[in-house]
């Protein structure tokens, strides 16, 4: 039994680790000399100047992002290829007071790239190199490499991951810079946990350029910066050029040692839920489940840190829709000998009592690179017009919110094909940090949640983007439209930005959007962007402002 396809796009859209779906079938001070290093790539051909709207390139340029709903027409591109060009565009455009965007992978969800003000979109497409770099005993990744290219590289070549996400064409730069989760962060948290250093292109008071490495050492005089780029979020302090990473503690000069070492297989399987049947109470049930045994089973040490589960609800289509009304999804790290009993235990405790007949796939075991493969290149099967909003959750969600969301999911007050809400692991090993030791200060959840709708028709826009504002408000009614940080949920990710949290008439909670975004980290990293961008050469709609 699989999803049916019109639902082909919801199963590329859980984010991260749906190889379930996979098994079964479904688809500053003065910088000192060192600061700025031999740019990566030096001996490249180097990138054309600007491209502007009367070259033949700059059509597919402003067309790039994967959100449909939003072009980037700026005065210029400039297409980067080494760290030097990038401090050429960026001072040449800091003297002349032009403002300045960038853009690795583009899948912002939020129209920051073609923001009007922007006139110069610097694209690091091209900077996608990944290598090991002995001296800093670290693995070098440019900002442009896509996911899947780096977990492959990393995984073939020295037999180590990123607890990254799962879109195989997310660039590095901005995934990281945002914290950077997926299916292995309940084992080795956020991707932003093992960053060793970063390359980040910055510009002073007198619109100089320069690059900068700063690193997580004690010692950095430049460590403030490094720390507002595990989690800060992109485009606030500068263009970061390149990456290094290495796990903390890990000690050694074998690279195999240096990064977390993924398994070598997956366990993994998926439970499909007929909407016939699924009634309110039914519904609850399930939440429920989903939530509490996260609830219970999500810290550090759990002997369920290695089990990534998701619970996708899907939205009807139409009146008597014959097709499912939600698909949970689990993959267990293969090593483990009691991988499969694990996986039966999660299954059982998410399905127990619902009252409906799922259909229960075959456990499936396979290897962990070629399950990561399968779901990332699902991922960007298909693009479109989109809208997404996200949640942390410290507890499960209650009764009346999944009254919420099964009204809403069941109102067909939308003319999409692909809206959802999707419930996805997380918690354990990301939880054992402090939430000032970076800036990704989500160290309470147990649950990210994703709401999504994703379109095709420009006509459709108002009805569609309408739906989904209505459903996360009245899910969070209680407080004030949005997640507040409190004792059920724990804010937003800034990797799937919202401008609706800076919004009045959608956030009447009273708390501003940034202490959804960073909580208590946000007034350090508005130091940090008055010290590194003190004339506002970057910065968007829900960019980090100086104090």
């Amino acid at each position: 039994m699989t999803v049916p396809s019109r639902r082909r796009m919801v199963a590329g859209t859980f984010t991260a680790g749906v190889a379930g779906l996979v098994g079964a079938g479904l688809k500053p001070a003065p910088a000192a000399a060192a600061d700025t290093p031999p740019a990566a790539g030096a001996a490249r051909t180097p990138g054309a100047a600007d491209i502007t709207p009367g070259d033949p390139r700059y059509e597919e340029l402003a067309t790039r992002g994967v959100n449909k709903r939003f072009t980037a027409r700026p005065a210029a591109f400039r297409v980067a290829t080494t760290t030097d060009e990038v401090v050429r565009a960026v001072g040449e455009a800091a003297r002349s007071g032009r403002r300045v965007a960038v853009r690795s992978g583009g899948h912002c969800y939020e129209n920051f790239v073609g923001d009007p003000a922007v006139r110069l979109v610097i694209d690091l497409g091209e900077m996608n190199a990944v290598s090991y770099d002995p001296r800093k005993r670290a693995f070098m990744v440019e900002a442009g490499a896509r996911l899947m290219d780096v977990y492959r590289k990393l995984h073939d070549v020295w037999g180590v991951t990123l607890p990254g996400g799962a879109s195989a064409t997310v660039g590095m730069g901005g995934h990281v810079a945002g914290g950077g989760y997926g299916a292995l962060s309940r084992r080795f948290g956020v991707a932003a946990d093992h960053l060793y250093a970063v390359e980040v292109v910055v510009a002073d008071a007198h619109g100089r350029a320069r690059a900068v490495v700063a690193t997580r050492e004690p010692s950095d005089p430049h460590r403030e910066l490094w720390w507002a780029h595990a989690g800060g979020g992109g485009g606030n302090f500068g263009v970061v050029t390149r990456y290094w990473f290495r796990s903390p503690g890990a000690t050694g000069d074998d690279p195999g040692g240096l990064l977390p070492r993924p398994p070598a297989t997956t366990v993994s399987n998926a439970v499909l839920y007929p909407r016939e049947g699924m009634d309110r109470a039914a519904f609850r049930r399930l939440v429920r489940n989903f939530g509490l045994w996260h609830e219970r089973n999500s810290g550090a040490d759990s002997p369920y840190a290695g089990l990534y589960g998701g619970l996708v609800l899907l939205s009807r289509l139409k009146e008597n829709d014959p097709g499912q009304s939600a698909v949970s999804f689990a993959h267990v790290d293969g090593d483990r000998p009691d991988a499969e009993r694990l996986l039966k235990r999660y299954v059982a405790a998410v399905t127990e009592g619902v009252g409906v007949t799922p259909h229960i796939t075959e456990v499936a075991r396979d290897p962990w690179l070629t399950a990561t493969a399968a779901l990332a290149e699902s991922q960007d099967h298909e693009k479109g017009r989109q809208k997404i909003k996200s949640a942390y959750l410290r507890r499960a969600f209650t009764d009346h919110q999944a009254d919420a969301l099964y009204r809403h999911l069941n109102s067909g007050d939308h003319s999409s094909e692909a809206a959802h809400v999707s419930l996805q692991s997380f918690g354990g090993r990301i939880n054992s940090l402090r939430s000032s030791a970076t800036a990704y200060a989500h160290r309470q959840a147990v649950i990210n949640v994703i709401f999504m709708n994703v379109w095709q028709d420009e006509r459709a826009d108002a009805e569609n983007v309408g739906w989904l504002r209505h459903l996360y408000r009245d899910v969070f009614a209680a407080t004030g439209g949005v997640p507040v940080p409190g004792r059920n949920s724990d804010g937003c990710y800034v990797n799937y930005p919202d401008l609706d949290m800076a919004d009045a008439d959608w956030n009447t909670s009273g708390v501003p959007w940034h202490r959804l975004y960073y909580k208590d980290n946000y007034p350090r990293l508005q130091r940090i962007k008055a010290i590194w961008d003190p004339c506002g050469v970057f910065g968007h709609a829900l960019g980090v402002r100086p104090a």
